[in-house]
């Protein structure tokens, strides 16, 4: 119950601003009844439906995110796990509603050339490697520091061979990644796996998937845009 009322007050403090915001609107621009009033009743829909998202984010993919992470080490197989975080990362994100919003408007904008499902797949595939990689980091110990500086490096490097056009789709599949279907689970994941490894800071190393996981889209898509040039 009380997280009910927690997540309803989290909500209303989320969406009231916003709300108050267009009532001045109207107020001093005097925008039409038939606008205001549509928004009023979306501003309602998105308050009912952000509760029902954020109380199954809590109740649903954050309880299952941390206790496969928390089972996961216990096969005592570091490739199965990284595998598993390879897939876990690649169906969350074919879920993820942010990526295939980029999607659509990508194929739109290109007509075709750039499908929906290629985009897609390409995005999936690169929040799969990196969290697989995540998952590697945490078992072997790497600092995630240095993962990142390489990382960040490649992308300059393939910035420069990449089409123009490519680039700016890129750092926005890196930003829609960060969605809310997607860092629930990753996080929670990677919770559960630095939980059960002993000698480990769950501080330390059960965060950093997400920083991971929105670079692998950028790398993807800058790659995708060097095999189109």
């Amino acid at each position: 119950m009380k997280n009910i009322k927690d997540t309803v007050f989290e909500v209303a403090l989320a969406v009231l601003p916003v709300t108050l915001f267009v009532i001045l609107l109207q107020i001093v621009l005097r925008l039409p009844i038939a606008v205001v009033v549509q928004f009023l009743v979306g501003a309602v829909m998105v308050t009912i439906g952000l509760i029902l998202f954020l109380l199954g984010v809590h109740l649903g993919l954050l309880q299952i995110g941390e206790s496969t992470g928390a089972v996961l080490p216990k096969v005592g197989k570091a490739w199965l796990v990284v595998l598993f975080g390879f897939l876990l990362g690649f169906v969350v994100t074919i879920a993820e509603p942010d990526v295939r919003v980029l999607a659509t408007q990508v194929d739109m904008v290109s007509g075709g050339a750039i499908s929906k499902n290629l985009l897609i797949s390409t995005v999936a595939l690169g929040v799969a490697i990196f969290v697989g990689l995540g998952m590697l980091r945490v078992i072997v110990g790497i600092p995630l520091k240095y993962l990142l500086l390489v990382s960040y490096g490649l992308i300059l490097i393939l910035a420069l061979f990449t089409p123009a056009e490519f680039v700016p789709v890129a750092l926005d599949a890196g930003g829609v990644t960060t969605g809310p279907m997607t860092v629930p689970f990753i996080i929670a994941l990677g919770v559960g796996v630095a939980s059960v490894l002993g000698g480990r800071k769950t501080s330390t190393d059960g965060f950093g998937f997400v920083a991971l996981g929105s670079i692998g889209p950028i790398l993807a898509v800058l790659l995708l845009g060097v095999i189109y040039a």
